[in-house]
């Protein structure tokens, strides 16, 4: 990578509760266990984190940009206070239908944080709890990365389907990502 260490990150199901009614308030966004220190954990290990992340409830109508903003004030402060810290969240607001480019499993969002940073992805770990993170991983030329929680659950005790990338590489949370993104540092040192 050119300068920057960057991580991408999906949010619900990544770094917290999910929920087949979408998260729609503050008081619905909990945080993982572990997820915010494993954050935290990257962030003191000079990483930059970001979010891409699917919001259909906003095309859906079922919160507005200022409740999401709101939730984000809250994962903002709950991380600021272990310590770590999320650069940026670039979202999409579009449903299925809509049929854009930044909706994942296309690659719209990844491809707009390479240019915000000034990077090429093909290094940069994109980790997520579905199908569709993984599949915008590889689109945009990340290296995939699923975790076991929230959608990805599904899959615990269980080989990935065919319809997953090869490259796929499976992690039980976010903290065992954070390990085995940080031993992978470690070793290369």
């Amino acid at each position: 990578m050119s300068g920057i260490k960057l991580v991408i990150l999906d949010r619900d199901g990544t770094i917290n509760q999910d929920s087949p009614d979408y998260v729609k308030s503050p008081e619905e966004w909990l945080p993982l266990p572990g997820a915010l220190e494993a954050i935290a954990r990257l962030n003191h290990a000079g990483w930059h984190v970001v979010i891409a992340s699917n919001q259909s409830g906003l095309g859906r109508g079922l919160f507005d940009v200022s409740t999401l903003n709101a939730m984000h004030a809250k994962m903002h402060a709950l991380l600021a206070a272990v310590g770590g810290r999320v650069d940026a969240v670039f979202y999409c607001p579009h449903t299925a239908d809509d049929a854009c480019h930044c909706r994942k499993p296309e690659p719209g969002l990844l491809e707009q944080i390479g240019e915000r940073y000034g990077i090429e992805l093909r290094d940069v770990p994109m980790v997520g709890d579905s199908a569709r993170d993984v599949l915008a991983a590889v689109a945009a030329g990340c290296q995939p990365h699923l975790l076991l929680t929230g959608k990805g659950a599904t899959y615990r005790g269980r080989d990935l389907p065919d319809t997953f990338p090869k490259a796929t590489q499976v992690h039980a949370d976010l903290a065992a990502f954070a390990d085995f993104l940080l031993a992978c540092e470690t070793a290369s040192a």
